[in-house]
């Protein structure tokens, strides 16, 4: 099968290349390629030369365009976004809404139809519904990503309407793995390794979090593409556990040998 991977050398989108290459696939990765420590590891491994990496902007509609036409993908798996959206709101836009309508359109005037959207299970907000159903009424959006998570699954499910699309979109809970480069759990184990005395943790501990292995959500997303009965498939990806904050703290104090911190 042919593949076309937006935000392919990214944390899930390079485990999903490593995937799909090693079970024969053809991979074209679509990709800005600037998150340096995501570049150095996959110079190191060489993993450039494996799939054909196009490096280009969701925003250039000729070379997107071009890319999709040279590989004539039977799937466009779109991972591509910013989650910094706080400190940029407008290159969050620009990446994460117009990229996504200018990769439907280029797909629309190349004749590609089916797509596999990374969206979020954040677009539920403080949900008081839990477990959370993917047919739970949508809050009053508070975070600028899940707003534009919501955006890029609307354009999907208009393009899958009027143009004869099919979509599968794919709500995750936090994803973690090799290669995982942001989150909490990260920033406690840096921030433990500098000092660990003392922790600053935001609120009061009792967060709760759940977390899916970034295989698990691959083979879950392959499952889910076997589909074809409908034009739209929405899938919430994630485990009925999860972990409060403190929990995390401690067990990563225990993988690092260190007492409990002050927090």
């Amino acid at each position: 099968m042919r593949v076309f991977v937006t935000g392919g050398i990214g944390f899930v989108g390079s485990h999903l290349v490593d995937r799909l290459v090693a079970t024969g696939h053809d991979v074209t990765v679509y990709d800005s390629y600037t998150n340096p420590h995501v570049r150095k590891a996959i110079d190191r491994r060489n993993w450039v030369n494996q799939p054909h990496v196009v490096i280009g902007n969701l925003l250039n509609s000729l070379t997107l365009k071009e890319a999709l036409r040279e590989s004539n993908p039977d799937i466009v798996y779109h991972l591509a976004a910013r989650a910094d959206v706080r400190a940029t709101p407008s290159a969050a836009f620009d990446n994460n809404v117009r990229g996504t309508f200018e990769l439907l359109e280029a797909m629309r005037e190349t004749g590609v139809r089916r797509i596999a959207f990374a969206s979020s299970g954040s677009v539920y907000g403080e949900t008081t519904i839990i477990p959370t159903p993917e047919n739970a009424p949508f809050p009053l959006q508070t975070s600028l990503y899940s707003a534009s998570k919501v955006a890029g699954e609307a354009l999907i499910q208009a393009y899958c309407s009027s143009y004869g699309f099919q979509g599968y979109i794919f709500r995750f809970v936090s994803l973690l793995g090799e290669r995982y480069t942001h989150g909490h759990v990260l920033d406690f184990y840096r921030k433990l390794q500098r000092d660990p005395r003392q922790l600053e943790v935001l609120g009061d501990g009792q967060q709760q979090k759940s977390y899916l292995y970034v295989h698990d959500a691959i083979d879950a997303m392959f499952l889910a593409t076997a589909n074809t009965a409908y034009p739209v498939y929405i899938y919430n990806l994630g485990t009925d556990e999860y972990c409060k904050v403190n929990d995390s703290i401690r067990w990563i104090a225990e993988a690092l040998g260190i007492p409990r911190p002050i927090c």
